[in-house]
């Protein structure tokens, strides 16, 4: 028989926006390091609900357009700026909230950095309000994680019931037509990733020791994330994979793009900190960019050198933690102003990961392009000082 989906506890209900904290975060988040998004953007949230008079499917928060609106950004007929939260081709985040209002999950898939975490964090923010249905996908992941376990206490005083079973994220999603996540998909042994396929195809969760099972309600979808650099460790079947629709996410296509997106998110990051304002070192994430990108692709931006590329992935996401660093940095140690000296060691930290091959590659990076480039001398005086 079907679980009637009173009998899955729900999920905590989120405290009400408190008035003039600002950044439409509320007090809880306030006083949190790093806040769920639904707490952090709370207000463009309840602008955008106000606002939406489009069709908005089965316990939706917002309708598609909406969705799309709040991850992209963009502004309201009464004025209201909506920040953008992620910055890349507008067609990917159509594609993504598009397959979230079928009965397909989603699969976010990309190079390490490419903002996977933070987009389906975002997305579940924004369709359900709640982003903190979870399951983090770790080589220990269990099969309870995903499905359900138990209450160890009450099964041994009375046996399986109701009371003794422990939902897991997945399955209070089901029971509350909500957005659940799964992180690091491929990072989970593959016999645990299969016991997703009945719950994406039947839609249903068994429950064999009860005789019963979860149906999910209109609603539910799951969004997974999986990255490239794992392809081969624990490789999705062909039967899980069919259940997906998979939606890639390319790293930045210009350095300008990206210098936004760095900026953007050690801004956020900064005043959770009270670090200085990240504009006053604009230079300094430029140019920890470009290095980032060059020594990515293997090329200098203006295509005339070529260049040998390190063990590590260079990702936006580990720019946005040279330049936190370089930040706190400056602000502990310096004028508050984000200098060369300030972001050298970072780098240094994230080219290197192989100290013999990356050290090599890092040095004929420093003397061949760093050292001849016009501009950047404190740059190479800073980094050559770290790497000594």
């Amino acid at each position: 028989m079907s679980v009637p989906v009173a009998s899955v506890e729900p999920t905590t209900v989120r405290p009400p926006v408190s008035e003039g904290l600002g950044e439409g975060m509320s007090e809880s988040a306030g006083e949190a390091l790093r806040p769920h998004a639904e707490h952090a953007f709370a207000a463009e949230l309840a602008a955008l609900a106000a606002q939406d008079d489009r069709p908005r499917p089965a316990r939706w928060r917002l309708s598609p357009w909406a969705v799309a609106t709040y991850l992209l950004g963009g502004t309201l007929p009464d004025g209201t700026v909506i920040t953008p939260k992620y910055v890349g081709p507008r067609r990917i985040v159509e594609v993504a909230v598009t397959t979230l209002a079928t009965d397909r999950a989603l699969l976010l898939l990309g190079v390490p950095g490419t903002a996977k975490t933070w987009v389906s964090e975002h997305l579940a923010a924004a369709v359900s309000g709640d982003s903190t249905l979870l399951v983090q996908g770790t080589a220990g992941t269990p099969e309870e994680a995903i499905r359900y376990g138990w209450n160890y206490a009450q099964l041994l005083a009375h046996g399986p019931s109701r009371d003794a079973l422990v939902p897991s994220p997945v399955m209070r999603a089901m029971a509350e037509g909500m957005t659940a996540r799964v992180e690091e998909l491929t990072r989970i042994p593959a016999d645990v990733q299969d016991t997703l396929i009945t719950i994406l195809s039947e839609k249903v969760l068994p429950i064999p020791e009860l005789g019963q099972e979860v149906q999910a309600v209109r609603g539910f979808n799951l969004i997974a994330t999986a990255n490239d650099r794992d392809r081969g460790v624990n490789e999705l079947s062909s039967a899980l994979r069919r259940r997906f629709n998979t939606v890639v996410l390319p790293l930045p296509e210009s350095a300008d793009a990206e210098v936004d997106i760095v900026s953007r998110r050690v801004d956020q990051i900064g005043r959770s900190l009270d670090l200085p304002a990240a504009p006053e070192g604009m230079d300094e994430i430029r140019r920890v960019v470009t290095v980032f990108r060059e020594l990515r692709d293997g090329v200098t931006a203006d295509g005339r050198t070529k260049l040998k590329s390190p063990s590590g992935t260079l990702s936006t996401a580990e720019a946005i933690s040279v330049v936190t660093g370089g930040l706190a940095l400056a602000a502990h140690f310096g004028d508050g102003v984000l200098r060369a000296s300030d972001v050298a060691a970072g780098i240094l930290g994230a080219v290197v990961r192989d100290p013999a091959a990356d050290r090599v590659i890092w040095q004929e990076y420093l003397e061949a392009v760093v050292r001849e480039r016009d501009g950047w001398k404190d740059f190479y005086r800073a980094c050559r000082e770290v790497s000594a």
